[in-house]
């Protein structure tokens, strides 16, 4: 049995490895910050722990907020009776809210909080870029 022409392992050819002409030219320089920051200087040192205490206060926003909502809650349906009295189709509106649309809250809070954590992120680095 012949094979084709296609599959004919003697005609394979070498692999070349292929490489830019400017493999050898010099590259750009980084920016003095980026070098402080890496070699973890006093001046990286600064630039860092002032992203992660920005970090830092937006996590303890979320938090905060986070405690005040699952803590009060309970506490509104507590101090206003008639409110634990509400029901909506057929179940109390207590059960309603503590079990069904919080969660969608938790969700819509994570959300935001990694969309503000990613521009601080962005912000820090054209900070860096920029000195």
């Amino acid at each position: 049995m012949s094979f084709p022409d296609f599959l004919r392992t003697d005609r394979t050819p070498k692999r070349v490895a292929v490489t830019s002409p400017r493999t050898a030219a010099a590259r750009r320089a980084r920016h003095p910050v980026t070098r402080e920051i890496d070699e973890q200087t006093m001046v990286g040192e600064v630039y860092m722990s002032s992203l992660i205490r920005t970090q830092f206060r937006l996590a303890l926003f979320v938090c905060t907020v986070l405690a005040c909502v699952v803590c009060g809650l309970p506490l509104l349906f507590l101090l206003m009776p008639e409110l634990r009295d509400l029901r909506l189709l057929g179940i109390p509106l207590p059960w309603v809210v503590l079990a069904g649309l919080i969660y969608p809250a938790f969700i819509v809070g994570a959300w935001l909080y990694i969309r503000q954590a990613e521009r601080n992120e962005r912000h820090f680095a054209e900070l860096v870029e920029r000195r």
